[in-house]
């Protein structure tokens, strides 16, 4: 006998007992008998119109099933499922079962009637036999696991979110903090602030036995709290002394559970003393700012003054701060309103701004030339900008626009640059140029009038005038000449 024969499964043809006892059937027992194995049968002539249907449980009567009767198969089904049909009407054969095939039913309740089918031909021309097997347990099953997966997909969601605030939190907290595993004491995690409290990169904390980070005299006090730590659950605070002089901290231990390890959280908080010194530097440092001899001003991101020391007021002329307190501060600084907002784009772009000249209108129409450096800081709570505001050294010839004389070089005629237009400029720089000229003949002269009249093409009454009309020279003696 052959086992392999025996082995393979031949699922469309039955042996020749079940065709000896399938031979004893009559028509009634053969239609009882495919009911009872099918949930749904049906009987469809040569022209693919239903004859005859019998189905199982009430719930398929009310998905309309005994309206498909004197109806062609391939309407009852949707758009995408007729193929299906065509192929189970045209693969139907004697002697033979086609391969399963799923379709969907339109259903009056809304949710489409999925049906497994196959078909099969007793003889040739005549009707064919379908067997159905309802799959609406099956598509349920499947619509529950797809919105399990789907509810999972969201806790993930939710998780990875939590998980990302965590270490957002971890990192951006001011407060020293160190994860440990309870087991080994070896350190998991540590944040910026706590490297810093500790003194060493954060790769060189990681791995190492928060023993070991502290000094040997606080050792017996850390192995007692991570005793009673994994005995109780709790651990009073204590004082320790961190290694490498970084000074003495107080230490809170709080054992929270992990999916596969027990961690402690370690919070290393300065102690009393130390708190009560950065309040009083803080203290100190504001009390500096009040007294600096240059303006002091903090506005926030739209440019609203926050606060302002005395300096700045004297340069506004204005009395008190409250004055000043959420005003622009392009309202008084600045020559032109341009020259306020280059200088916000760049600190805004850079992040800081040194030696930008400009002025700072008083309030009562005062002009000071004055120096600006800014600085952007965008942590903490608010971010803010801050600017210092010195006054410029006071040149006597710099103000040659106004007509109290010629500048002394071409450097303070280029100051001049956006301060007055470019047709005063031009004028202002022929008669330095001239200027220049003259000293430079009379220099070469040495002092000889006439020579350097020659010299520069001129009549000497015509250099006369220049030189009173630039104040070079003392020209009483040579007036008394000419006369």
């Amino acid at each position: 006998m052959n086992l392999t024969s025996l082995a393979r499964p031949i699922p469309h043809r039955p042996s020749a007992a079940l065709q000896q006892a399938a031979g004893l059937l009559d028509g009634e027992a053969t239609g009882i008998l495919i009911a009872a194995t099918t949930d749904l049968s049906l009987v469809v002539d040569e022209d693919g119109i239903i004859r005859d249907a019998a189905f199982s449980g009430d719930d398929l009567g009310s998905e309309g099933v005994e309206t498909w009767l004197g109806r062609p198969w391939i309407d009852t089904v949707t758009i995408e499922s007729r193929p299906k049909i065509d192929a189970l009407l045209r693969d139907a054969a004697p002697g033979a079962i086609t391969r399963w095939r799923q379709v969907n039913h339109p259903s009056p309740r809304g949710i489409d009637l999925p049906v497994r089918y196959s078909t099969m031909r007793p003889k040739i021309g005549g009707p064919v036999i379908v067997l159905g097997r309802d799959l609406r347990s099956v598509a349920a099953l499947q619509r529950r696991l797809t919105e399990t997966q789907q509810a999972l997909e969201r806790d993930y969601v939710r998780l990875r979110a939590a998980e990302t605030r965590y270490k957002l939190l971890f990192q951006l907290s001011g407060e020293p903090v160190l994860v440990v595993d309870a087991g080994t004491r070896r350190v998991t995690e540590v944040n910026p602030a706590a490297a810093r409290r500790l003194g060493r990169p954060q790769k060189r904390v990681m791995g190492q036995d928060v023993v070991e980070l502290f000094d040997p005299s606080s050792a017996r006090d850390l192995q007692v709290l991570f005793a009673g730590l994994r005995v109780t659950g709790q651990a009073a605070d204590l004082q320790g002394r961190l290694a490498g002089g970084r000074g003495e901290t107080r230490i809170s231990a709080s054992l929270f559970r992990g999916e596969t390890a027990t961690s402690v959280l370690l919070r290393l908080s300065p102690e009393p003393a130390q708190l009560e010194v950065a309040h009083h530097g803080t203290a100190n440092a504001l009390g500096v700012i009040a007294k600096l001899p240059e303006g002091f001003v903090v506005t926030d991101t739209a440019r609203r003054i926050l606060t302002a020391n005395p300096a700045f007021l004297d340069l506004a002329q204005l009395a008190t701060e409250e004055q000043v307190r959420g005003e622009p501060l392009e309202r008084w600084l600045g020559r032109e309103e341009t020259e306020a907002q280059a200088l916000f784009a760049t600190l805004q772009e850079h992040g800081a701004v040194r030696h930008f000249a400009t002025a700072l209108r008083g309030s009562y129409g005062s002009s000071e030339e004055v120096e600006v450096a800014a600085v952007s800081v965008s942590g903490g709570e608010q971010p803010c900008f801050g600017f210092t505001i010195r006054s410029m050294p006071r040149r006597p010839n710099a103000a040659a626009s106004t007509g109290g004389g010629l500048p002394r070089s071409v450097e303070q005629m280029t100051e001049l640059v956006g301060r007055v237009s470019m047709k005063t400029l031009v004028r202002e720089t022929t008669d330095l140029i001239e200027k220049l000229c003259i000293e430079a003949a009379l220099r070469i002269t040495r002092d000889n009038r006439a020579s350097a009249a020659e010299m520069l093409g001129l009549s000497r009454q015509g250099l006369y005038a220049k030189m009173r009309r630039y104040g070079i020279g003392d020209l009483d003696s040579h007036d008394s000449e000419l006369n």
